[in-house]
């Protein structure tokens, strides 16, 4: 029984592999018509009729699913996921990343070296410049270490600069972290980063859509970019000249309704115009501290906090604190947007506040990005 099911999904992936060659066919048409037909070997065996009455498919793409050389491409690759016994995970699989089901042009295939459960984890990602500074560094590893008690899954491309200082921090914490690679992955580039690969298997792995005759390209790059901000709940951009492709990211991740965070720098500064664009066009959130991405993105706090937060008997505050404690005393519950603008603080720094606050054990948060005094 076993067997006959292997060769049935062997069948399935060799005809996905084989539509996916086909000119004309991608990802978005791909999944039109699977999910029409009701597999990838019915779209190749449905009838002329049947496929010219899905709405974008024409007498030319007809014509284009009857040649056969692209299954011979197909066999080739199947060849390679079966020598490597690579993982793989299909657009309406259960393991296919969840936020990645819900994007139009995400790909219809995931090839995996993962040894992490990605379902329901909070998947951040964390981009920016291959020329990271002092800046740039010192501030991923703070949000990291600061972020390791909620253990949130990160992502990145595994390239240089930002990507790779993330993924080492992450590891560092003993976090899960995903590479998303712009190739097959029957290589690595850069290649320099060939000695981090065994521990990233080790603490999540890497992911990619491109076969093993996929060479790292700059459009592969672009391409990829997608499956970074379609999977993570938040996209978080540390630093970027004023072009670069963590703004592409970022672009793609406010197309998919998701939070953007960017670090702001110095107007000077040439690896911060990309993060102040952002931030002054209102395509990100100012993203000061770990407080800041908990607070909007309503992470629970709680949930990951071993020891139940106590009041302390002798809690010290601090100025801005005591203010806002008083505040909170005159109330029953109030929204934080609501306490910055009548305590007259900035967004971004009544998160780090309230968060400082929670943990001296005096305000509780409520649901809905609601707080009390205790």
């Amino acid at each position: 029984m076993q067997d006959i099911l292997y060769a049935m999904l062997q069948t399935e992936l060799l005809h996905t592999l084989a539509l996916l060659k086909v000119e004309g066919i991608g990802d978005v048409v791909a999944k039109k018509l699977i999910t029409h037909c009701g597999s990838a070997q019915n779209v190749f065996q449905s009838k002329k009729k049947a496929l010219l009455s899905i709405d974008g498919v024409g007498e030319i793409l007809f014509k284009k699913l009857q040649e056969k050389n692209v299954f011979q491409l197909a066999e080739n690759e199947l060849r390679f996921i079966e020598k490597e016994n690579i993982s793989y995970s299909y657009f309406q699989d259960e393991n296919y990343p969840e936020r990645l089901k819900h994007c139009i042009d995400g790909p219809v295939i995931l090839f995996e070296c993962v040894t992490s459960d990605l379902q329901n984890r909070k998947l951040i990602n964390i981009v920016g410049t291959r020329q990271i500074t002092p800046y740039g560094i010192e501030f991923t590893k703070k949000l990291i270490t600061d972020l390791a008690p909620l253990n949130p899954v990160i992502v990145s491309g595994f390239a240089y600069g930002v990507d790779i200082v993330a993924h080492q921090t992450a590891m560092e914490h003993n976090l899960q972290t995903i590479g998303v690679l712009a190739h097959g992955l029957n290589q690595i580039y850069p290649k320099n980063h060939k000695k981090y690969m065994a521990k990233m298997e080790q603490n999540g792995g890497f992911m990619t859509e491109f076969w093993s005759t996929s060479n790292p390209e700059r459009e592969n790059f672009v391409k990829r970019n997608r499956i970074v901000a379609g999977m993570c709940e938040a996209t978080i951009v540390i630093e970027s000249a004023e072009k670069g492709g963590s703004l592409i990211t970022a672009n793609l991740a406010n197309d998919y309704n998701r939070d953007v965070f960017a670090v702001p720098g110095r107007i000077s500064d040439k690896y911060s115009q990309g993060c102040n664009n952002l931030i002054k066009t209102q395509r990100a959130h100012l993203l000061n501290s770990a407080a800041d991405l908990i607070y909007i993105l309503n992470w629970d706090l709680g949930q990951k906090v071993s020891k139940p937060i106590q009041k302390q008997l002798f809690v010290s505050l601090t100025e801005e604190e005591q203010k806002i404690y008083d505040y909170l005393q005159t109330k029953e519950k109030e929204l934080m947007d609501v306490i910055a603008l009548d305590c007259d603080f900035p967004i971004f720094k009544i998160s780090s506040l309230l968060l400082n606050m929670e943990l001296k054990g005096v305000i509780r948060p409520l649901p809905g990005k609601l707080f009390e005094a205790v």
